[in-house]
């Protein structure tokens, strides 16, 4: 477009014109509008109270999100929210100066008056330093008369001159206090004076750092390694934690973008009364172009004062309009800034989502695969093991190895940090070891309880003084039912024993049970021999009798036998009735020990005695060799 330059008009004046019109139309459109703006003072603090705010989001509302870009948008966007702020003040300063100067120029013929308060503070100032002088004038002179008056005289000159020091320091102290307000009252009109310039310069030392030239501090360092931190970690908690928070990333970002666009709409709806005004200024500079009707010499001294006159508005509105839209640029810069950022958001949160379905699936899987394995070993238990107590026991076990299994799983699935949860382990393990000490040691009693020459449900043993058969055997304890009597004649007493499994590893308290797979003790009959006796007799005669109450449950002896030795791969003596003689304090005494059945040893015992008892009463020559009764007696204590 080309813009007619008058020929009169100076060449300075016209360089000027040309520089600034072709700045102005590179950025402005040309269109029809008002000659002068209307600016409005509200329209401006609001606009500048709008960038604060959005700077201040712009630099802490959005929290980084834990990718490596994040530091590279968050420096652009405090460098683009910086810059907009400074050009938001450079435009609201320019628009002041025009407001203040189109002020001046309506109030050119009217001299400035200073407020009656301090006009008469003024005054009030003047008297008082002139009653100062005054005073301290003729205090001087009373000084000197003193100095050289009679006696008589100094007393009456004394009063009078701490009279008049008492009247100087009164009227210093009210002279202080009277400039005090009136610098109180300048300073008040000053900063009433400053009007608009004044709330912009207020404004700006709100956010000092814009303007020191340093860089922004920013907090969101120490979020951000955090961020960072977990956004590395591969344990499920760790990934959703951070899929959670890059969601809340995208929707700060999004609230930024609006705020962002209402910002430049602010902007513009700002700009738009200076772009008008410099349209009108350039149409203006048309028509000085085309004169019609005026004479040359009237025309030019016209045209040359009044191009002067649009020059020097166009460079105060020019001022304030190009701030304005670097501004509106800045604010586009900044909006695509924040989408291309939220795009690397959702970029990654997709692929943090992808991996976080993976590892539940994972996670599912596991644990379905486990759950068949346990499903397959309790079939597997059902089907080929028979015994019930060895069932329990491999179904027991089938539980433990599950119930690790599961751990296993789920710890590998949602903890990835596992130097911190093996520190953590550690401290717990520890504590748990002092603190259960007692049933971490029956735990693991139990496993030596059903071990392979461990105690079974239904054995019979001694423990601690008490005699019975197992009932029970639980994780942490052990149950036994209790039976008295005699040593060779035992009866439950309808009580239940529980015991501590760790009692199995205390020194004091020794175990007594069966060997495995067998059920039979020793007893002993003994008979003492008369003086001069024949022991051959006595042995041949009760030896033949035990022998043939032995034949009777032989074969359950000797089967138990085989079983022991199929178990320990130990050759045993299958056990028969022994006899043997022996001294004891009431003299010679034989005995004859034989093995037992434990579950029918009183009903044994009872058929030793009925045949030694028959024997001896039809044989007088045995009865005559025995002196006393015949005993039974467990050959085995406990």
């Amino acid at each position: 477009m080309n813009i007619p330059i008058p020929i009169g008009m100076p060449s300075k004046a016209r360089r000027i014109l040309i520089a600034t019109l072709s700045a102005a139309i590179g950025v402005l459109p040309l269109s029809l509008g008002q000659e002068l703006p209307a600016l409005n003072r509200d329209a401006i603090l609001g606009h500048l109270n709008e960038a604060i705010t959005w700077y201040r989001d712009a630099t802490n509302k959005v929290q980084a999100a834990g990718l490596p870009s994040d530091a590279i948008y968050e420096e652009s966007t405090r460098n683009l929210a910086a810059e907009v702020v400074r050009l938001a003040f450079q435009s609201a300063r320019a628009e002041a100066a025009v407001i203040t100067a189109g002020e001046k120029n309506s109030n050119a013929n009217q001299a400035a008056k200073p407020p009656a308060q301090q006009q008469d503070l003024t005054q009030i100032a003047a008297r008082i330093a002139a009653e100062i002088d005054d005073t301290q004038s003729r205090l001087e002179t009373v000084n000197k008369q003193l100095a050289s008056s009679p006696r008589s005289k100094r007393k009456e000159l004394q009063a009078e001159r701490e009279r008049l020091q008492g009247k100087l320091a009164l009227d210093k102290a009210v002279q202080d206090s009277v400039q005090k307000m009136a610098t109180f009252a300048e300073e008040s009109a000053d900063t009433v004076s400053e009007g608009l310039e004044g709330s912009i310069n207020q404004l700006a030392r709100s956010v000092p750092e814009v303007f020191a030239n340093k860089a922004i501090p920013t907090a969101a360092a120490k979020a951000n390694s955090s961020a960072s931190s977990l956004a590395n970690s591969s344990g499920l908690i760790g990934q959703a934690i951070t899929l959670l928070g890059r969601m809340r990333s995208i929707h700060e970002i999004d609230q930024m973008i609006k705020e962002t666009d209402h910002q430049r709409q602010n902007a513009e709806n700002l700009r738009k009364p200076l772009r008008g005004a410099l349209v009108a200024i350039i149409q203006r500079s048309r028509d000085l172009a085309n004169p019609q009707g005026t004479s040359p010499n009237t025309q030019n001294e016209d045209v040359t004062r009044e191009y002067q006159d649009l020059i020097t508005r166009f460079k105060q509105l020019s001022t304030a309009a190009m701030p304005l839209s670097q501004e509106v640029l800045l604010l586009q810069e900044g909006r695509a800034n924040y989408v291309e950022w939220r795009r690397s958001i959702v970029r990654e949160s997709t692929d943090t989502l992808r991996a976080l379905l993976i590892r539940m699936i994972g996670i599912a899987l596991a644990l379905g695969i486990v759950a068949i394995l346990s499903e397959v070993w309790r079939r597997l238990t059902f089907r080929y093991i028979h015994d019930p107590r060895r069932r329990r026991q491999f179904l027991l076990l089938r539980r433990f190895v599950m119930g690790f299994l599961v751990g296993v799983v789920l710890i590998m699935g949602f903890v990835s940090e596992f130097s911190s949860l093996a520190t953590f382990a550690g401290f717990v393990t520890a504590g748990i070891a002092v603190g259960l000490q007692a049933l971490l040691l029956s735990v693991a009693a139990y496993f030596f309880v059903v071990g392979r020459y461990g105690i079974r449900v239904g054995d019979r043993i001694s423990i601690a003084g008490v005699t019975g058969d197992v009932v029970d055997i639980g994780l942490v304890r052990l149950y036994i039912m209790e039976l008295a009597g005699t040593s060779i004649d035992l009866y439950p007493t309808g009580r239940i024993v529980v015991f501590s499994n760790s009692v199995l590893f205390q020194a004091g308290t020794p175990l007594f049970k069966q060997i495995p797979g067998t059920e039979y003790g020793w007893h002993e009959i003994a008979v003492t021999l008369a003086p001069g006796g024949n022991y051959k007799l006595v042995q041949d005669k009760i030896l033949g009798a035990v022998n043939s109450v032995y034949e009777q449950y032989r074969e359950r002896i000797e089967r138990q036998l085989g079983g022991i030795e199929r178990q320990t791969e130990i050759q045993l003596k299958s056990p028969t009735p022994d006899a043997k003689l022996q001294l004891s304090d009431s003299g010679p005494e034989f005995i004859v020990r034989y093995p037992v059945d434990i579950r029918t040893a009183s009903e044994i015992d009872d058929r030793v005695t009925r045949a030694v008892v028959d024997l001896m009463n039809r044989d007088a020559e045995l009865k005559n060799a025995i002196t006393g009764l015949p005993k039974i007696r467990a050959a085995i204590k406990g």
